[in-house]
């Protein structure tokens, strides 16, 4: 028996059927795997080495007590400035000893080496000076000569740093000549009061060099003993950065490596280079409890003094030592590549399926990777990829 289907039930029907076999067909169809994607693309890139830094006084004086005696209470506070030779401390005298022909050999016997120390220091000083006028004479020659061509830009950097390193060693020399004048100062002062059996005057401590007052350990009045540290003076003014790195990272650096200094809390980014690196490490426990051996790396500023002025002694900065740098370099995302074999790859997107390419990287910086060679300018990449990503596996942006 035949049975007639009216001709839009088996409209409905077929179209019926061919929905559920389309849904079939896309339930079974393999689904493209969700990935993030990044780009080759030519940028600057920048290899730094990243440590946390504290400024300090380049030339710090620790005024200590010449003689026992009872101090009285420092009239000064932290930050006052003081002049060359004004009083700092008054000691009034303590019961004086009377010295043997043993002690009084030995105070005249500090007076003479410190005397000796003076002469040497003020040598030292000479020198320093005739170094820092030829090194500013031959700034002076090579700029002269710079506008004409006759000498390369390399060679005015050269004097200039040249010139800057002389006369930092001149004002050293000149901070030298003041403490070793201050120790002798102690020595006579020393043997002076400590000789006399009922000396009644003051001990008036002055200060060496001119400056600020940085730390007064001891304010209030009270007993001091010989060497007994009473304030700190120095100049904020001539600052540097004392940055402890890892002894591996110290060995890729040398001095006049570029430092920049941001999130230090002022705007814009500070401008450094690497003055010293010291030659002997330290072991420090870092926060995971893990025995670090650690080198400090001195760092000097060459951004003018009125872009940190505001920075004192002891304040905290994030230091940067550019280690490599460009401005035009092809290079992905670092969570791109990974290893293969011997070698490196990456997954590039190609009319939708992930295709393996090995590359050949550069410089790298832990967020970004130079390309050599393997992808061009321009061609996405997939980032972190997982287990799913495969070659040829039809991949989607996430």
């Amino acid at each position: 028996m035949k049975i007639n289907v009216p001709w839009r039930r088996r409209i409905v029907l077929t179209l019926l059927a061919l929905l559920v076999g389309w849904g079939l067909f896309q339930g079974f169809r393999p689904q493209p795997v969700e990935v993030d994607l990044g780009t080759a693309q030519r940028a600057p890139l920048r290899v730094t080495i990243e440590q946390e830094g504290r400024t300090r006084v380049l030339d710090r004086y620790v005024v200590a007590a010449p003689v026992n005696g009872y101090a009285r209470r420092i009239p000064l506070d932290v930050g006052h400035a003081v002049e060359r030779g004004a009083t700092l401390v008054e000691l009034e005298p303590m019961r004086a000893e009377v010295l043997d022909a043993r002690r009084r050999a030995e105070a005249q016997a500090h007076i003479a080496a410190a005397a000796a120390s003076v002469s040497a220091s003020e040598q030292r000083v000479n020198a320093a000076t005739s170094n820092a006028t030829l090194a500013q004479r031959e700034l002076v020659r090579v700029r002269e000569l710079r506008p004409a061509g006759f000498v390369a830009a390399t060679a005015e950097d050269r004097a200039a740093s040249e010139a800057e390193r002389t006369a930092a060693e001149l004002r050293s020399a000149q901070f030298a000549v003041a403490t070793a004048r201050h120790e002798l100062e102690a020595a006579r002062t020393t043997l002076k009061y400590a000789a006399s059996g009922s000396s009644t005057e003051l001990v008036t401590v002055r200060a060496p060099v001119a400056g600020r007052v940085l730390k007064i350990p001891h304010k209030s009045e009270g007993t001091v003993a010989t060497g007994q540290p009473l304030i700190e003076i120095g100049d904020p003014r001539a600052l540097e950065v004392e940055v402890d790195v890892l002894s591996a990272d110290a060995v890729r650096l040398h001095p006049g490596t570029r430092v920049t200094f941001e999130r230090w809390g002022g705007e814009g980014a500070l401008e450094g280079v690497v003055r010293v690196i010291e030659p002997t490490g330290f072991t420090k426990v870092s926060a995971l409890g893990v025995e670090e051996q650690r080198v400090w790396v001195i760092v000097v500023f060459t951004s003018a003094p009125t872009q940190w002025q505001r920075l004192g002694d002891g304040y905290r900065v994030e230091a940067s030592f550019i280690l490599w740098e460009e401005n035009d370099v092809l290079q992905i995302p670092a969570s791109a590549l990974f290893r293969d074999g011997e070698g490196w790859a990456a997954f590039v997107v190609e009319e939708g399926k992930a295709v393996k390419r090995r590359v050949e990287i550069g410089q790298r910086n832990g967020l970004s990777t130079q390309l050599v060679s393997g992808i061009k300018a321009g061609e996405p990449v997939i980032v972190h990829p997982d287990d799913r990503v495969r070659e040829g596996v039809r991949v989607a942006a996430r």
